[in-house]
């Protein structure tokens, strides 16, 4: 017998006290964190970089730490919120379903053991992680934390992982809520189903391919703007890392050090999965699952959550949760009920993270892979000794590849289960392929090496989810050709202007068109737009009409798609090269009267559409046309644009903002010295006073790199201002 979950026990506990951060308590740790900063030293150099120093390791991250929250401590506390499952508290209680989520698999309890666990040289880095921000909050009294007053080590192994997403995203709110939720009649906002693609692009070159005989890395994530701090971290320890550190975590996520290089792209690997489970109750109230020929015991336990009411007291809700050995139960399906399956392994995560940033070539950055505690990111790596490599990710569950994890698997068959990891040699990865490059764009393996590349067919169809994308079939198409890269030709490359999108749908749009008979009033009215459009060479650029016909009216088929091809068996892009081609110029007739009503013109130059614009430090940003903005010309990695920027109209704007796409961008040689530039969009610091809020966004929009003050030499004549934490 199956059954429905009863609703959730929900206790409101109104209790009268108002949300108001409290000051940092007890001053007993100051001398402590006072003689720590004294080992540490920042220097700013003149584009509000903090270049960290240490006498260890630890000293190295309190004084990174610091040096975040100095810029934007807002991020970090909205980081902490999420992975804590505590962001009702600040934002009430339409938050209360993310954080359900989160405490699926965030147990305080269990990461204050996991602390107290974890061996002593990383308990050391948690302590200074925890230590920086609470001095931080010490001697600024003026910052006001929403709820973190107080940070404990042992919050740092609930967020181990830097990219943009962790795989509990993956659950669904929606069918969480309808599982453990009360029937109050509001809807969650449902989730883009094909949203802006926010991935990265990876590029290593062989020094064969180079010009000047060292190995090349481009560093390229694709998140939401402003999702990381540009740093650089060292120690008397042999710590030396520069790059890309994501708001509250103190290792550097994507970068490189004196003698190596690591860019994380988000993997089309299948790494979480989805088993129904056939649950029964005992006569005596007990809930059971079959397994084989048993009926296992479903685990319940309570989680309580509290939140902020709308006029800012304190509640709490209670949630008795589930879950069976596949993991907890996230739903329920044709009266089944669903458990998820994840990675769980915070201290090696954690570990891995940290240590990668001090492994100096590639045998000992292998070595530090082998905690396989990567879920879900690709790794494009290059060193000083020449080497250039594709890692897959390393933990991936081993299934029988018999049944499609895509789908929810039968959870009552013990063959559906992972059985341990697979091995590291087994994975799909490239070292030094014969044609001289690496890439990856958030697509499968198989291009990698364009022809050097390993096959799909030799590999479970789990190791890859996706496919190709446009951006895959660019940066193959650039590397392939190219030769003789420098830093700066390796950038121009991946600024490369074309679409490879478009050359498939325009050509589909403008003979729908051309079979229109005579009489159609569409065949004089789109006409000029026709004509644009068939002489374009599918390039972006800020005075580019047909760029913004193609741009707009490519989303508007887009949304059309995902609204009447829902359950089609193919790719969103063959679905919307299969649109009828009545659909297609109805699109393109609605695109030339918005264009006529929005800007005057259909005529209207792309770079009067697309901009960046910087207004607040706010974490949701809000934009205003009449306020300041930057034209931007490249546009979405939706269309094959290797150098992405995903923009849109918003409430009240004509205009299309940025909000995501190209953020923090390197380019780096490993010779006999390292040599790097780099770009951060808007800029280092989230405080709108600040000479540094918006001073890279020119640079950035040129797809113009700064160098990077990497050596002490390099820094010197470049220092704003050099002090120790708390001075």
């Amino acid at each position: 017998m199956t059954f429905k979950l009863p609703l959730a026990r929900i206790l409101p506990a109104l209790l009268p006290v108002l949300l108001i951060a409290q000051p940092v308590e007890a001053r007993t740790g100051m001398a402590e964190w006072r003689a720590q900063a004294a080992r540490v030293t920042i220097q700013r150099d003149d584009w509000g970089i903090a270049h960290v120093h240490g006498r260890s390791d630890a000293d190295a991250v309190f004084g990174m730490i610091y040096a975040q929250a100095e810029d934007d401590f807002d991020r970090i506390e909205a980081n902490y919120l999420t992975a804590l499952g505590r962001t009702a508290e600040a934002e009430g209680e339409d938050a209360i379903w993310q954080d359900l989520r989160a405490r699926l698999y965030m147990d305080p309890q269990k990461l204050r053991a996991d602390y107290a666990a974890s061996p002593a040289w990383l308990r050391r880095l948690m302590d200074a992680w925890a230590d920086g921000l609470n001095y931080y909050l010490a001697t600024h009294p003026q910052v006001k934390p929403r709820v973190i007053t107080r940070f404990e080590p042992w919050m740092a192994l609930s967020f181990t992982e830097g990219s943009i997403g962790g795989d509990i995203e993956r659950i669904p709110l929606d069918r969480l809520k309808a599982f453990y939720g009360a029937p109050d009649g509001r809807p969650l906002a449902m989730a883009d189903p094909d949203p802006e693609p926010r991935g990265s692009n990876g590029f290593a070159i062989a020094p064969g391919k180079s010009a000047s005989g060292h190995a090349l890395l481009w560093i390229n994530p694709h998140t939401s703007f402003f999702f990381r701090s540009e740093l650089q971290m060292t120690s008397d320890e042999g710590l030396n890392a520069y790059g890309a550190a994501t708001w509250g975590q103190f290792f550097i996520y994507q970068g490189f050090n004196p003698t190596a290089g690591w860019m994380h792209t988000s993997s089309t690997v299948d790494a979480v999965d989805e088993f129904l489970e056939t649950v029964t109750r005992r006569p005596d109230g007990a809930l059971t699952y079959r397994y084989g020929a048993e009926q296992r015991p479903v685990r319940a336990s309570t989680v309580t959550l509290a939140y902020r009411t709308k006029d800012g007291a304190r509640a709490e809700r209670r949630f008795t949760v589930y879950r069976t050995h596949h993991g907890p139960i996230i739903g329920e399906r044709d009266g089944k009920w669903v458990a998820f399956a994840m990675m769980d392994k915070p201290i090696p995560a954690l570990e891995q993270s940290f240590l990668r940033t001090k492994a100096r070539d590639y045998a000992a950055f292998v070595k530090v892979a082998t905690r396989r505690a990567n879920s879900s990111n690709n790794t494009i790596f290059a060193d000083a000794d020449g080497t250039i490599a594709y890692l897959h990710p390393q933990f991936v569950p081993l299934r029988d590849d018999r049944f499609d994890y895509t789908q929810p698997v039968d959870g009552s068959d013990p063959a559906t289960d992972w059985k341990g990891l697979t091995p590291l040699d087994a994975l799909p990865g490239l070292r030094n392929p014969a044609g001289g490059w690496i890439q990856n764009t958030n697509n499968g393996p198989w291009s990698a090496a364009g022809r050097d590349s390993q096959k799909a067919a030799d590999f479970p169809r789990y190791m890859d989810m996706m496919g190709e994308n446009p951006r895959g079939d660019h940066a193959v198409m650039l590397l392939s050709a190219g030769k003789n890269y420098s830093l700066d030709s390796l950038t121009a490359a991946a600024f490369d202007s074309y679409q490879p999108a478009f050359a498939r749908f325009v050509p589909m749009l403008t003979a729908a068109w051309d079979a229109l008979p005579a009489g159609d009033a569409r065949k004089a009215a789109l006409a000029e737009p026709i004509a644009a459009l068939r002489g374009w060479d599918y390039r972006w650029g800020l005075r580019s009409v047909p760029n913004s016909l193609a741009c707009l009216w490519a989303e508007d088929l887009r949304q059309w798609t995902l609204a009447h091809s829902q359950g089609a068996p193919r790719t969103l892009y063959d679905r919307m090269a299969a649109a009828p081609a009545e659909v297609k110029l109805t699109l393109l007739s609605a695109v030339v009267s918005r264009l006529e009503r929005d800007f005057g013109d259909w005529r209207t130059p792309w770079g009067d559409i697309n901009r960046l614009q910087r207004l607040t430090g706010a974490i949701t940003p809000t934009f205003d046309d009449a306020a300041p903005s930057i034209p931007i010309p490249f546009s979405s990695a939706r269309w094959g644009s290797l150098a992405s920027f995903g923009a849109r109209a918003y409430p009240g704007t004509r205009k299309w903002y940025g909000t995501s796409g190209n953020s923090f961008i390197a380019a780096v040689e490993f010779g006999n010295r390292v040599h790097a530039k780099a770009v951060s969009v808007g800029g280092e610091s989230g405080d709108p006073a600040s000479p540094h809020f918006n001073d890279q966004s020119p640079l950035y929009a040129n797809g113009t790199l700064r160098p990077v003050y990497f050596y002490p030499d390099e820094l010197a004549g470049h220092v704003e201002r050099r002090y120790r934490p708390g001075s």
